[in-house]
Protein backbone atom coordinates (compact mmCIF):
# COMPACT_ATOMS: atom_id res chain seq x y z
CA UNK A 1 0.00 0.00 0.00
CA UNK A 2 3.01 2.81 0.63
CA UNK A 3 4.50 1.70 -2.47
CA UNK A 4 1.11 2.38 -4.12
CA UNK A 5 0.61 5.71 -2.48
CA UNK A 6 4.14 6.59 -3.44
CA UNK A 7 3.54 6.20 -6.69
CA UNK A 8 0.67 8.34 -6.89
CA UNK A 9 2.59 11.13 -4.80
CA UNK A 10 5.43 10.81 -7.32
CA UNK A 11 2.99 10.92 -10.14
CA UNK A 12 1.20 14.17 -8.79
CA UNK A 13 4.77 15.40 -8.71
CA UNK A 14 5.34 15.22 -11.77
CA UNK A 15 2.03 16.33 -13.62
CA UNK A 16 2.42 19.39 -11.68
CA UNK A 17 6.68 19.63 -12.54
CA UNK A 18 5.39 18.93 -16.05
CA UNK A 19 2.88 21.92 -15.57
CA UNK A 20 4.63 24.60 -13.97
CA UNK A 21 7.06 24.04 -17.28
CA UNK A 22 4.19 24.27 -19.75
CA UNK A 23 3.33 27.57 -17.56
CA UNK A 24 6.55 28.73 -17.85
CA UNK A 25 7.13 28.19 -21.41
CA UNK A 26 3.95 30.57 -22.16
CA UNK A 27 1.45 27.73 -23.29
CA UNK A 28 -0.36 27.74 -20.03
CA UNK A 29 -0.57 25.10 -17.06
CA UNK A 30 -2.89 22.23 -17.03
CA UNK A 31 -6.19 22.79 -15.70
CA UNK A 32 -7.15 21.81 -12.33
CA UNK A 33 -3.50 20.74 -11.33
CA UNK A 34 -3.62 21.65 -7.67
CA UNK A 35 -7.14 20.07 -7.51
CA UNK A 36 -5.27 16.78 -8.92
CA UNK A 37 -2.39 17.62 -6.20
CA UNK A 38 -5.02 17.78 -3.32
CA UNK A 39 -6.92 14.89 -3.93
CA UNK A 40 -3.71 12.57 -4.71
CA UNK A 41 -2.37 13.59 -1.08
CA UNK A 42 -5.26 13.36 0.67
CA UNK A 43 -6.08 10.06 -0.80
CA UNK A 44 -2.58 8.61 -0.13
CA UNK A 45 -1.54 9.79 2.69
CA UNK A 46 -3.22 7.18 4.68
CA UNK A 47 -1.78 4.43 2.24
CA UNK A 48 1.73 4.66 4.77
CA UNK A 49 0.10 4.24 7.68
CA UNK A 50 -0.21 0.35 7.72
CA UNK A 51 3.99 -0.18 6.52
CA UNK A 52 4.35 2.22 9.75
CA UNK A 53 1.75 0.41 12.08
CA UNK A 54 3.78 -2.84 11.26
CA UNK A 55 6.94 -1.44 11.94
CA UNK A 56 5.88 0.19 15.06
CA UNK A 57 7.52 3.90 13.38
CA UNK A 58 5.14 5.95 15.54
CA UNK A 59 6.33 8.23 18.60
CA UNK A 60 7.07 6.66 20.92
CA UNK A 61 7.87 8.73 24.65
CA UNK A 62 9.72 6.31 26.72
CA UNK A 63 11.25 9.13 29.83
CA UNK A 64 9.34 7.65 32.08
CA UNK A 65 9.29 4.24 30.80
CA UNK A 66 12.64 3.64 30.43
CA UNK A 67 13.86 1.82 33.70
CA UNK A 68 10.99 -0.30 33.82
CA UNK A 69 11.62 -4.06 33.40
CA UNK A 70 10.85 -5.74 30.29
CA UNK A 71 7.86 -7.31 31.17
CA UNK A 72 6.31 -4.13 32.32
CA UNK A 73 7.30 -2.52 29.20
CA UNK A 74 6.03 -4.95 26.76
CA UNK A 75 2.77 -5.00 28.81
CA UNK A 76 2.23 -1.23 28.22
CA UNK A 77 3.70 -1.91 24.29
CA UNK A 78 0.93 -4.32 24.02
CA UNK A 79 -1.82 -2.13 25.72
CA UNK A 80 -1.02 0.81 23.30
CA UNK A 81 -1.55 -1.24 20.58
CA UNK A 82 -4.63 -2.35 21.38
CA UNK A 83 -5.51 0.83 21.67
CA UNK A 84 -3.90 1.62 18.67
CA UNK A 85 -6.26 -1.38 17.11
CA UNK A 86 -9.34 0.53 18.47
CA UNK A 87 -8.44 3.90 17.16
CA UNK A 88 -8.08 2.73 13.62
CA UNK A 89 -11.36 1.20 13.81
CA UNK A 90 -13.00 3.99 14.87
CA UNK A 91 -11.53 6.38 12.08
CA UNK A 92 -11.65 3.93 9.55
CA UNK A 93 -15.84 3.39 10.03
CA UNK A 94 -15.85 7.01 10.92
CA UNK A 95 -14.49 7.34 7.30
CA UNK A 96 -16.21 4.86 5.43
CA UNK A 97 -19.91 6.66 6.62
CA UNK A 98 -18.06 10.17 4.97
CA UNK A 99 -17.15 8.29 2.42
CA UNK A 100 -20.99 6.91 1.61
CA UNK A 101 -22.18 10.59 3.15
CA UNK A 102 -20.11 12.62 0.39
CA UNK A 103 -20.62 10.21 -2.34
CA UNK A 104 -24.73 10.68 -1.77
CA UNK A 105 -23.95 14.40 -2.05
CA UNK A 106 -22.48 13.72 -5.37
CA UNK A 107 -19.61 16.33 -4.43
CA UNK A 108 -17.24 16.96 -7.13
CA UNK A 109 -13.97 19.31 -7.40
CA UNK A 110 -14.53 22.39 -9.27
CA UNK A 111 -12.50 22.62 -11.69
CA UNK A 112 -11.54 18.74 -13.07
CA UNK A 113 -15.39 17.90 -11.73
CA UNK A 114 -13.54 14.68 -10.40
CA UNK A 115 -15.82 13.12 -7.76
CA UNK A 116 -14.36 13.65 -4.04
CA UNK A 117 -15.44 11.02 -2.42
CA UNK A 118 -12.69 8.75 -4.71
CA UNK A 119 -10.44 10.69 -1.81
CA UNK A 120 -12.07 8.49 1.11
CA UNK A 121 -11.55 5.23 -0.56
CA UNK A 122 -7.65 4.75 0.24
CA UNK A 123 -8.40 6.67 3.94
CA UNK A 124 -10.74 3.81 4.15
CA UNK A 125 -8.30 0.99 2.94
CA UNK A 126 -5.18 2.57 5.00
CA UNK A 127 -6.95 2.81 7.97
CA UNK A 128 -8.76 -0.37 8.28
CA UNK A 129 -5.68 -2.24 7.13
CA UNK A 130 -3.60 -0.37 9.88
CA UNK A 131 -6.34 -1.21 12.92
CA UNK A 132 -6.11 -5.13 11.23
CA UNK A 133 -1.92 -4.86 11.26
CA UNK A 134 -2.49 -3.20 14.97
CA UNK A 135 -4.57 -5.89 16.79
CA UNK A 136 -2.18 -8.84 14.72
CA UNK A 137 0.44 -7.41 17.05
CA UNK A 138 -1.50 -7.19 19.90
CA UNK A 139 -2.25 -11.24 19.53
CA UNK A 140 1.16 -11.56 18.54
CA UNK A 141 2.22 -9.48 21.84
CA UNK A 142 0.26 -11.93 23.78
CA UNK A 143 1.34 -15.36 22.58
CA UNK A 144 3.65 -17.04 24.75
CA UNK A 145 7.15 -17.01 23.33
CA UNK A 146 8.40 -20.17 21.98
CA UNK A 147 11.16 -22.42 24.03
CA UNK A 148 14.72 -22.54 22.74
CA UNK A 149 16.38 -26.06 22.85
CA UNK A 150 18.09 -24.72 25.85
CA UNK A 151 14.97 -23.83 27.98
CA UNK A 152 13.54 -27.01 27.95
CA UNK A 153 13.67 -28.70 31.20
Amino acid sequence: MAGLGGIVIFGAAVFVTFSVIRATLGMGSFRGEFELVELSCAACASLFLPLCQLTKGHVMVDVFTGRLPVAANRAMDTLWMAMFAAAWALLCWQLFHGLNEIRGYGDRTMLLGAPIWWAYVPAVLGTGFSGLIALYLVVADLRPAPLNRGDEV
